[in-house]
């Protein structure tokens, strides 16, 4: 039975056309890493539209600087969070407490058969 290439495989000429094509299109060699290539049905979204972006500059900041840029972004970061209610807390304390101590028990009790037919296996007292 033969193999039929999908489109992606290695060695499939549909894809070197499409490839072929989309650095014809490209004004420059940049420009090509920046051109949605096609790869048979799966989606590519366009990474630009018009100009590609400029890359951001370096910005030199002493030891202080990245120390406050650092706490900036945690703040930030903390304000998208979505913090629970006082309800929900309690009930996913509840759950977390309630499961924790089912676990431990299924645990203890393994461990006790488990002690006690090693024991009896290997002739203990």
């Amino acid at each position: 039975m033969a193999e039929r290439n999908r489109p992606g495989d290695a060695g499939d000429p549909a894809d070197d056309e499409v490839f072929d094509d989309a650095v014809d299109d490209a004004e420059s060699e940049d420009d090509v890493e920046d051109t949605p290539v096609s790869r048979g049905g799966t989606a590519v979204a366009e990474r630009t539209k018009g100009e590609p972006k400029k890359k951001k500059e370096a910005r030199r900041t002493g030891f202080f600087g990245r120390i406050g840029g650092f706490f900036r972004e945690v703040v930030s970061e903390l304000r998208k969070v979505i913090w629970p209610t006082r309800k929900e807390l309690l009930t996913y304390t509840t759950i977390v407490i309630v499961f924790v101590t089912i676990m431990t028990t299924i645990v203890g009790f393994l461990d006790y058969g488990f002690g006690k037919a090693i024991f009896w296996a290997f002739g203990g007292k």
